[in-house]
């Protein structure tokens, strides 16, 4: 047990390194001091379920997953999806912060703008059906296979063209982080 506890630390640590959050932003997101987050890395402190339950939540991985405990049973991920109102959004990412990734399937109830800005820089995939994307004065219809980019501070707005749903790819990263694409050249 005591073996258990003292690995608990480094892998708080090391799980934290890996989505590379601050002890800062992690007290921000969690509500635990820096001080107390600092010391439970370094095993000057016992975890306690009141501890890694926030913990767990931010950097959202299973309890299993922040104190070591043994993998069993099904090896399936299983995605949480998230409704509103006709339409569903499936997280992707585990970690918060940085590069996100979502799938989105957009019902026709979203279907009338209403461009609004903020943060970020934003990367959409249409998988199937038609996406309307109003992009500052621009309003267009992307259908299976085309992709969009863009800063977030500009005023944008995208849904469903009001025929049927649409699903999509969506990459949401900070300002100034933009996807990156490396394929070789097709010759011809």
């Amino acid at each position: 047990m005591e073996d258990v506890l003292a690995a608990v630390g480094p892998r708080l640590k090391r799980i934290r390194q890996q989505r590379k959050c601050t002890l800062a932003a992690l007290s921000e997101t969690t509500g635990i001091s820096v001080s107390t987050l600092s010391r439970l890395e370094s095993g000057q402190r016992k975890p306690s379920l009141e501890l890694l339950l926030p913990i767990a939540n931010a950097h959202q991985v299973p309890l299993d997953e922040l104190v070591g405990a043994p993998r069993v049973g099904d090896p399936r991920v299983r995605l949480k999806p998230v409704r509103h109102g006709d339409s569903t959004v499936v997280p992707l990412t585990q970690q918060p912060g940085g590069l996100r990734a979502f799938k989105m399937v957009i019902g026709t109830s979203r279907s009338e703008p209403d461009p609004r800005t903020h943060e970020g820089y934003e990367w959409l995939y249409v998988l199937s059906g038609k996406l309307r994307l109003v992009l500052t004065e621009h309003d267009l219809v992307l259908t299976a296979g085309e992709v969009a980019e863009f800063d977030t501070r500009l005023p944008h707005w995208f849904g469903s063209t009001g025929e049927s749903p649409v699903e999509i790819l969506s990459l949401f990263g900070p300002q100034g982080e933009r996807m990156h694409v490396r394929a070789k050249p097709r010759r011809t």
